[in-house]
């Protein structure tokens, strides 16, 4: 399962991370300080996702891996 998480008080961030990363079944994947960045991340992610939910429903086609790496 993934989670992402948005800690309003930074200066409790440093003991929440500390805390998460003390736990052995969880792994800090990416950690991001820049509030710039992490709205860029956020839309990013939730363009993703509802491409995915419209892909399974069959509203969207989505191109294949083949013709991603063709474009490379």
């Amino acid at each position: 399962m993934k989670v992402l998480l948005d800690i309003s008080d930074n200066s409790k961030a440093p003991f929440f991370m500390e805390l998460i990363r003390s736990l052995n079944y969880v792994k800090v994947i990416k950690e991001v300080k820049d509030d710039s960045k992490m709205e860029q991340l956020l839309q990013d992610w939730t363009e993703a996702f509802n491409d995915i939910k419209l892909h399974q429903e069959g509203k969207k086609a989505l191109k294949s891996a083949r013709n991603l790496l063709d474009e490379l």
